[in-house]
């Protein structure tokens, strides 16, 4: 009989226990948030503004592109992932490595759109908490998004024109 991660990967290495060790982690690191939040008495914002619900998704789109592509932090990636290519504007592309739990935690790292929920996760839990001090993080983030755009806009502007 063929195992789950058999029936559900023909190839065998979609590393499902490992999917299932680090959702846990992430359930369990928001649960244990709200028993330390509602103990320490966080009361939790009657509504998010519009504008905070832009400025932390930028805020998550780049936390995300600095966790998974950013040079300088491969060494938080070095021990799950392998550098596979250059990519644009000095980021770089990183591919998962080894079996398991190293297997999964290289997919996480590797994958800007996998760490965002990681990010947004971490960035909510501190809006609740400090919503002052979220919002000049998420503000910093979100001017590292719009200064990226404005490179790559240099960028384009100096290709087409030759210049």
């Amino acid at each position: 009989m063929r195992s789950v991660a058999e029936q559900y990967d023909d190839r065998g290495d979609v590393p499902l226990a490992g999917y299932a060790a680090l959702a846990s982690v992430f359930a369990a690191g928001a649960g244990a948030y709200a028993v330390l939040a509602r103990r320490r008495g966080v009361r939790l914002p009657r509504e998010v503004p519009p504008w905070d619900v832009v400025l932390l998704g930028a805020a998550t789109y780049k936390a995300s592109r600095l966790l998974a592509r950013d040079r300088i932090t491969s060494f938080l990636r070095a021990p799950f992932t392998r550098r596979a290519d250059e990519g644009e504007a000095n980021e770089v592309v990183d591919e998962p490595r080894g079996d398991g739990i190293q297997r999964a935690v290289g997919d996480l790292l590797s994958c800007p759109f996998c760490i965002s929920a990681w990010s947004a996760g971490a960035l909510v839990c501190s809006y609740a908490a400090a919503p002052r001090f979220t919002r000049l993080v998420s503000g910093g983030l979100g001017a590292l998004t719009v200064a990226d755009g404005l490179q790559y806009a240099w960028t384009w502007t100096q290709r087409t024109t030759g210049g």
